[in-house]
């Protein structure tokens, strides 16, 4: 008799040798597995939407909650309901008021994680290491200098004005285009070490699913 446990084993050993299949070209079996994961992840995002934020967050203050939170639930209630109008193209004008109120809090948000979360603890980062070169060795304070180098280099990458001379293209100055260089550089081997992670973490997976396999076959069949 099959157990539950080994319903699931069975189920993912037939979606990996699906997947597999990609192996030989795009076919229909690959595409009712990527179907399949495509549907199971809709629905688990419908499943968290609905019971973490709707029913929490705005059924249950309108129906249990008080005056005031009553009121507070409205305002996303009604912003839904605009995104609605983006439906009809002679109402659709009124979706651009929750659109702006989204791209303004994505923009907010972006901008203060990268202030927060990357420029403020490079910044600090770079601080202190040279803080804690002092006293060191030759090589404490060359790697703090390198980190310094790599940080602002980057940082200069990413400045774009430009000087402009009559009859001439803008271009940047020459230390500038120097300075930004030494970044390109610095970037590059940072993309190719991201690169490495997120090919060694595919090569991994991918010895993780034939490792699941030959396991299924030694022990099943």
């Amino acid at each position: 008799m099959l157990t539950t446990d080994l319903i699931w084993t069975l189920v993912g050993f037939v979606l990996t040798l699906l997947v597999f299949t990609f192996l030989i070209g795009d076919n229909p079996l690959f595409r009712l597995t990527a179907y399949l994961f495509v549907g199971v992840m809709a629905g688990y995002v419908a499943s968290v939407v609905i019971y973490q934020v709707l029913i929490p967050r705005l059924a249950r203050p309108l129906m249990e909650g008080s005056p005031e939170e009553r009121l507070l639930a409205l305002v996303p209630l009604v912003l839904a309901a605009l995104m609605l109008t983006k439906l009809s193209p002679r109402l659709s004008h009124l979706g651009a008021i929750p659109m702006a109120y989204l791209v303004g809090v994505g923009a907010a948000v972006t901008v203060g994680g990268a202030a927060l979360g990357t420029i403020i603890p490079q910044t600090l980062a770079t601080i202190q290491s040279f803080g804690s070169a002092e006293g060191a060795n030759l090589g404490g304070i060359a790697e703090a200098a390198i980190f310094l180098l790599g940080t602002a280099s980057t940082l200069i990458y990413f400045q774009f004005q430009a000087h402009t001379r009559p009859g001439q293209p803008p271009e940047r100055s020459r230390p500038i285009r120097l300075i930004a260089r030494i970044g390109e550089v610095f970037i590059a081997v940072t993309l190719g070490a991201v690169f490495a992670g997120v090919y060694s973490a595919a090569v991994t997976a991918l010895i993780d699913r034939l490792d699941f396999i030959l396991t299924v076959i030694t022990t099943i069949f």
